[in-house]
């Protein structure tokens, strides 16, 4: 009778947990990493994130990124779509989008460095 009680709590956490389900992602997995000295690559974002790290890296993005992330120097992104954030770390970074409209945060502006982060025409 004890294990008729445990098996009917156990089936029914499981049904409670699969009705309960999992809360809605705004980014997705496969997030892409450009890491190099002087990489020139052209990518799909795929809703994704796209991280540079590196210097004198160029990273044409098509399509909608879901946030850009460049690390380094000297490093240039030209994305067709931003939709959450840009965020630059590092010096000499240039990073331009033609739509959307994210959050821009120059880490490396804080420290007295010059980075380029602005939305231009398509």
């Amino acid at each position: 009778m004890r294990w008729t009680t445990v098996a009917g709590s156990l089936a029914t956490c499981a049904i409670v947990s699969l009705t309960a389900g999992v809360p809605p992602a705004h980014a997705k997995n496969g997030d892409t990493h450009v890491i190099g000295q002087g990489v020139e690559q052209t990518l799909d974002c795929n809703d994704a994130t796209l991280i540079v790290n590196g210097t004198d890296n160029t990273v044409n993005a098509m399509g909608n990124c879901w946030a850009v992330t460049v690390m380094g120097s000297g490093n240039t992104v030209i994305a067709d779509s931003v939709t959450h954030d840009i965020t630059v770390y590092g010096y000499n970074q240039t990073v331009f989008y033609h739509n959307g409209a994210p959050i821009l945060w120059d880490r490396g502006r804080e420290l007295g460095m010059t980075n380029r982060l602005q939305q231009v025409p398509a």
